[in-house]
């Protein structure tokens, strides 16, 4: 080792194992391939860092996904090039627009065949480049720690995001200088991290005046790290003002907060769609205002002010204009809101808030969550519900879901007290995401209680990881809602398409017991509701990995519900008689 340069000679895949281990990595997902194989001997002759070997390349990456997002730490992924590289897509498109860190490290032929079709060839920085933060394709050696430093912190700086690196075979063969990350300069990709003062204050006056406001949260806060997550939770708390959140930032706030309105947008809570239509003020903090949200943009909010925190430039005024753009990290800006609100007196207006506050709880009345659990088939809702009332206490719950109506039930009828608790596929919306998940989220917390509430349909996406799970013991627990279709399109059909159900259901599901045995795990079924709460129980209570077969009813929908192309306030509702109650209570306060 040089001790002047800090640096040393090994060879490429020596580096790469040292980098990760530089990096603090402690937990690989991947799968072996032939432009791999020097890295995978080097993880063979180390056990600092633990490899989990997947099923299928998409899940190595939804595993380093949900390895992140329950850790706050970038996950890692490892698969080989070509068809590796391109099953990866997927997870790192998933990451993109969640802001989860990722970083995914791919094998290349040997740089002198690339361009020549070699087997196994494909060019992934090409593919990658729009569905990745950054990526690299590594040429000489002597780049490889300095590539590997910097995809760290573009991964975790900022707004978070999947970075990739595509490592040529002969690369890692050959030997070169190793450099450590103290050694590497990253100045510059910097994000701003405190937000302008002059457009804080402005915040803090509109906070004191504001008649109907409203906190509007995203995974921004979440992805902030714990402190921004607390520091809004003591200013909702100390101001008054309620507030909601989109799917991705559920746990930031209690859910048992007196403050909480529940989940906002397409299938949101009428009094959080109703308190956004309504107010005069929306403080929109990390989140990007996507379409499940604002639904018909024209009519999106219309009478408020709308500021808008965020760190990453691009969101700002991409969708919505902000009347108050602050560009930096949450917890710095929130920090700094509260200092200067606690400075100036702590105001608001009182009087309004209190009329505000009356109109929110009118809406409440609607009940938008109501049904009925009735005769012997299982309402789905009732299924989610017994699995929160029975699981709720436990002191280290994850949930994760895959993608359909069972995760916007999940999100209505499940309560989350605490961040990064909570992981779902929010913008890209991936069926098959989460029993991987779930898979890096128990791998990152192996005593937790980790359940992935599913549909049939997005769980046989990537069922196979069964078989990763049985192989290291990973007791993640598969809650499925079994109503035998594809649930989000028939509902759609069903609504919208005239009743034509093309192709939204499958006429060949396995039995999933036998399917849980053959993997070697434990099967679960229940179809009666008197017998729900003793199957939770018994699923709860086995040690290992568990599929449990929730047969529910086949044709329920999911409400409330905002059509395409509607406001907040023209949502649709379970029923005709609930319906009927927004022509009573329905009407915005002004």
């Amino acid at each position: 080792m040089n001790k002047q340069t800090g640096t040393r000679q090994l060879t490429g895949a020596q580096m790469v194992v040292k980098a990760l281990k530089d990096q603090g990595v402690d937990t690989i997902f991947g799968y072996p391939g032939g432009a791999v194989l020097p890295i995978y001997d080097e993880i063979f002759q180390q056990n600092d860092i633990r490899h989990f070997l997947v099923r299928h390349e998409q899940a190595a990456v939804h595993a380093a996904e949900g390895y992140a997002r329950s850790t706050g730490k970038p996950g890692v992924a490892l698969v080989t090039s070509g068809p590796g590289a391109t099953n990866a897509v997927t997870g790192l498109t998933d990451a993109l627009m969640d802001s989860i860190p990722i970083v995914v490290l791919t094998g290349q032929v040997p740089t002198f065949m690339i361009g020549s079709d070699a087997f196994q060839e494909a060019d992934t920085v090409g593919i990658t480049r729009p569905c990745t933060k950054h990526n690299w394709l590594v040429k000489d050696t002597d780049d490889l720690p300095k590539v590997m430093h910097e995809a760290f912190h573009v991964a975790t700086s900022g707004r978070p995001g999947p970075v990739l690196i595509d490592i040529p075979k002969d690369i890692q063969f050959a030997s070169g200088n190793y450099t450590g990350p103290k050694q590497v300069k990253t100045s510059h990709y910097q994000p701003r991290l405190k937000g302008d003062m002059e457009a804080i204050e402005q915040l803090v006056e509109l906070i004191e005046t504001a008649e109907r406001p409203v906190f509007y949260t995203g995974g921004g806060v979440i992805n902030s790290g714990p402190a921004a997550s607390q520091l809004l939770r003591e200013l909702v708390d100390a101001t008054g003002i309620p507030i909601t959140s989109t799917l991705m930032g559920l746990g930031a706030y209690p859910a048992s907060g007196k403050h909480w309105l529940g989940m906002l947008g397409m299938h949101g809570l009428y009094e959080a769609n109703m308190a956004m239509h309504g107010c005069d003020l929306m403080i929109n903090v990390g989140a990007r205002f996507d379409d499940r949200i604002t639904g018909r943009l024209d009519a999106f909010s219309p009478k408020s002010i709308k500021v808008h925190i965020d760190i990453d430039p691009s969101s700002i005024n991409k969708v919505v204009k902000a009347d108050v753009p602050i560009l930096g990290d949450v917890a710095h800006v929130l920090e700094d809101a509260l200092r200067l609100w606690k400075a100036r007196g702590r105001k608001v207006n009182a009087r309004a808030l209190q009329k505000w506050t009356a109109q929110i709880e009118q809406w409440r009345t609607v009940d938008c969550l109501a049904y009925t659990q009735e005769g012997k088939v299982i309402r789905p809702q009732y299924a989610v519900e017994r699995l929160e009332a029975l699981t709720r206490d436990h002191p280290n719950r994850y949930i994760c879901t895959e993608v359909g109506q069972h995760q916007m039930w999940a999100a209505q009828y499940m309560g989350f007290e605490a961040p990064n608790r909570w992981m779902t596929s929010g913008g890209l919306g991936t069926m098959g995401y989460g029993q991987p998940a779930a898979m890096g989220v128990q791998v990152a917390h192996p005593d937790a209680l980790v359940i992935n509430v599913a549909g049939e349909a997005s769980w046989l996406m990537n069922m196979q990881e069964m078989g990763t799970m049985v192989q290291y013991r990973l007791p993640v627990k598969q809650f499925i809602l079994n109503n035998e279709r594809l649930g989000m399109v028939r509902q759609w059909q069903e609504l919208l398409h005239g009743e034509r159900y093309s192709s939204s259901w499958s006429e060949a599901l396995p039995d999933f017991v036998k399917l849980a045995e053959a993997f070697g795990a434990k099967g679960i079924l229940c179809s009666d509701p008197d017998d729900l709460d003793d199957a939770i129980m018994e699923m709860l209570n086995h040690d290992g990995p568990v599929i449990f077969d929730c047969l529910v009813a086949k044709h329920e929908n999911c409400f409330p519900m905002i059509p395409s192309g509607k406001a907040h306030n023209e949502m649709l509702l379970a029923n005709a008689e609930t319906q009927g109650q927004i022509t009573a209570t329905g009407a915005v306060l002004v």
